[in-house]
C-alpha cells in the first residue's frame, strides 16, 4: 500500500480496470490465473471477461477420436447458457465429445456467439440442421467449424453458408448427409474458403467446388465419391496448394484425375494419391506436366503407374523433395533411374516393397544420390493439413 498525501492510502484495488485486465494477461502460471477471480467480484469479472477458449471434459481431438466413450457429459442447455453468459468475450467453443447433446443446448450461441471464431462439435450426433441453424443466427463471425461426424444435411450447410460468411476452415468429415449442392452453397458464399474436409462424404463427387474461391487451397477428399468433372471442379479455383484425395480406386479409375493436371493447379504443393491403385499413366504425366511447384507426391500402393508415368516425374517435377513410392508394383529400374536422373530437387524417397527395383539399382541410386535420403519404413499418412488438423491440435 502507497499513501498519497492528498487523496489518502492506494492500492492495487484502485487500478482502473484497463490495468487489471493487463496484469491478468501477464500471468504466466496457470494456478494464479485459476485463482484471480478468488479475490472479489470485480476480479472475478477481469478474469470471466479475458477468458477466449472453453472446452468441455468430454471434448476431444479428432486425432484421437477412438478413444471416445459413451460415458460422455451431459451439457444441458441451462448449464451452457450460465457458461456462455459468463464467459462474454469466448473466441473458441469446443463440444466435441458431447454424443447427447441435443440441438436446443446450442439456443443460446444466438445471443452469446456473437465473439465466437471457432466452433468444434466432433462427434456430437445429436446436433442436426435444427442446430445449425442457431449456430448460423449468432455466431456471424464463425471462421472455423468442425462438424466430424454430425449428422448435419445441405440444409443446416445452406443456412450456415448464408450467414457465417467469413468462415475459413471447414471439417465436414464422415458427414454422410452432406452431398455436392451443400458444399455448392459453401464454397459459392463463403468467399474466404480456405481449407475443407470432406473425407468418407460418400455422397460427394466434387462438382460443388466448380467456381470456388481462388482462397481455397487445402482440401482433403479422402474415400469420396469422385467423379472426373468432381476433380476439375475442386481445382477450378486455381488456389490450391494441398490435396488429398487417396483412396478412390473404387471409383476413379484410369485417367480420372488426369484433370489436376488441366492448368489450374499450378500453385499445388503437396499432393496424396496414396491407395489410389488404378491412377494410371495418363494422369501423372498431365499432373507432373501442369503442377510444377509440386514438392510432396504421395504415390504409394499406386500400381498402375509404370515407365512413363516414372519417366514423366523426373522430367518435369523440378521441384519435388518428397516422394513416396511404397508397394508400387511397377516401379522398375528403368524407372528409378528415371527419377535418379531427374528430380534435380529430391531431398527424401520412401521407398520399400517394390518388387522390380533389385539391389543393384537401389545401390546405384544411393551412389548417385548422395543428396536424397532413402526411407524404407512404411508411412501411412502425408505432411498434416496446416489449415486445419495443426489448428484442432493447438487449441
Amino acid at each position: 500500500m502507497e499513501i498519497d498525501l492528498i487523496n489518502g492510502p492506494t492500492s492495487i484495488m484502485h487500478l482502473p480496470d484497463d490495468c487489471l485486465y493487463f496484469i491478468f494477461q501477464r500471468l504466466d502460471c496457470g494456478s494464479d490465473r485459476e485463482s484471480f477471480g478468488l479475490i472479489c467480484h470485480r476480479w472475478l469479472h477481469i478474469q470471466n471477461s479475458s477468458r477466449q477458449s472453453l472446452q468441455f471434459e468430454c471434448s476431444f481431438s479428432v486425432l484421437n477420436a477412438s478413444s471416445l466413450s459413451r460415458n460422455s457429459t451431459t451439457i444441458s442447455p441451462f448449464r451452457l447458457y450460465r457458461l456462455l453468459n459468463r464467459f462474454r468475450q469466448l473466441q473458441s467453443l469446443s463440444l466435441s465429445g458431447c454424443m447427447d447433446l441435443p440441438d436446443s443446448s446450442l439456443t443460446q450461441l444466438q445471443y452469446y456467439g456473437s465473439t465466437l471464431e471457432a466452433l468444434y462439435l466432433d462427434c456430437c450426433f445429436g446436433i442436426t440442421d435444427n442446430g445449425l441453424s442457431y449456430v448460423a443466427a449468432g455466431c456471424t463471425s464463425l471462421t472455423f467449424i468442425s462438424l466430424y461426424r454430425c449428422n448435419v444435411t445441405d440444409v443446416g450447410l445452406q443456412i450456415l453458408a448464408k450467414s457465417c460468411l467469413a468462415l475459413k476452415d471447414v471439417n465436414l468429415s464422415y458427414c454422410l448427409l452432406i452431398t455436392d449442392h451443400g458444399i455448392k452453397a459453401l464454397s459459392q458464399n463463403c468467399r474466404q474458403l480456405r481449407g475443407v474436409v470432406i473425407s468418407y462424404c460418400k455422397s460427394v463427387n466434387g462438382v460443388g467446388f466448380k467456381g470456388c474461391s481462388q482462397s481455397l487451397t487445402n482440401l482433403e477428399a479422402e474415400s469420396c465419391k469422385l467423379e472426373p468433372e468432381g476433380v476439375l471442379g475442386i481445382v477450378s479455383g486455381g488456389g490450391l496448394e494441398y490435396l488429398s484425395v487417396s483412396c478412390l480406386s473404387w471409383c476413379v479409375h484410369g485417367d480420372g484425375l488426369a484433370a489436376i493436371g488441366s492448368g489450374f493447379a499450378t500453385r499445388l504443393r503437396v499432393l496424396n494419391f496414396r491407395l489410389c491403385r488404378t491412377i494410371n499413366d495418363e494422369s501423372i504425366v498431365a499432373i507432373a506436366k501442369g503442377c510444377p511447384l509440386l514438392e510432396d507426391w504421395n504415390l504409394a500402393l499406386c500400381h498402375e503407374v509404370k515407365l512413363p508415368g516414372w519417366e514423366a516425374i523426373g522430367a518435369n517435377c523440378c521441384n519435388l523433395k518428397r516422394l513416396h513410392v511404397n508397394r508400387c508394383h511397377n516401379l522398375c529400374n528403368l524407372g528409378l533411374q528415371a527419377l535418379r536422373d531427374g528430380c534435380r530437387r529430391l531431398l527424401i524417397l520412401h521407398i520399400n516393397r517394390c518388387r522390380r527395383i533389385s539391389s543393384e539399382a537401389m545401390e546405384l541410386f544411393k551412389l548417385r544420390r548422395t543428396d536424397v535420403e532413402i526411407k524404407q519404413e512404411e508411412v501411412l499418412c502425408m505432411t498434416p493439413n496446416p489449415a486445419l488438423w495443426l489448428r484442432q491440435v493447438q487449441r
